[in-house]
């Protein structure tokens, strides 16, 4: 039996963004919140909001199923102002990345970039806590993510989402989510060093 995480200040986050990503898609908000970037020296908001926008139910579906999936592995790592604080920032990181980086992206929509980068947290986070399933998970990822620059984009995934997968993306968001481990990493560098006296 899973013992899931349903207290209000581990379920809310995840809901309200979940909430946000939906209300969003009906109110069909892509062709001014999207990241376009003919429109981003305009409209630099885009370079944030992108995140939240979807091309389609399906990657809305996709989407969800992630942040339901990184819920179930680590809401009792993060507070709400701290889910807040890690969704804020790597939604930055990821569109000013992509903005910076990725010239060929003209348009870019969709939270697996910035949730690519939650899960890399959330599982250092594991590590620190001394769950061994937290170094499976971080390699994993890792693995996932050299084989998608290896291989290119799933054409299948692209088909169902209707847009090619931003495989540039989920990169970036990675690299954010070890950003924001920075004071998880010092602190087990810093431990690993008095250890050794």
């Amino acid at each position: 039996m899973i013992d899931l995480p349903l207290q209000k200040q581990y379920i809310l986050p995840p809901l309200l963004l979940i909430s946000i990503c939906t209300l969003l898609m009906l109110i069909d908000a892509n062709s001014w919140l999207a990241f376009d970037r003919s429109l981003v020296e305009q409209q630099w908001w885009r370079i944030f909001t992108g995140q939240f926008m979807h091309t389609n139910w399906t990657h809305l579906g996709l989407n969800a199923l992630g942040v339901v999936f990184i819920w179930i592995l680590h809401a009792e790592h993060r507070s709400m102002p701290t889910y807040l604080y890690h969704i804020v920032f790597l939604a930055l990181w990821t569109g000013v990345g992509i903005w910076l980086f990725c010239p060929d992206i003209k348009i870019y929509t969709g939270l697996s970039g910035l949730l690519h980068g939650v899960i890399i947290w959330g599982a250092l986070k594991d590590i620190q806590v001394g769950m061994k399933t937290g170094a499976l998970l971080f390699i994993g990822v890792w693995v996932k993510l050299i084989w998608e620059q290896i291989q290119g984009p799933s054409p299948e995934v692209g088909a169902l989402i209707d847009s090619r997968v931003a495989i540039e993306a989920h990169l970036i968001g990675a690299v954010g989510g070890l950003v924001l481990s920075f004071t998880i990493l010092y602190q087990r560098l810093i431990n690993a060093c008095s250890n050794s006296h």
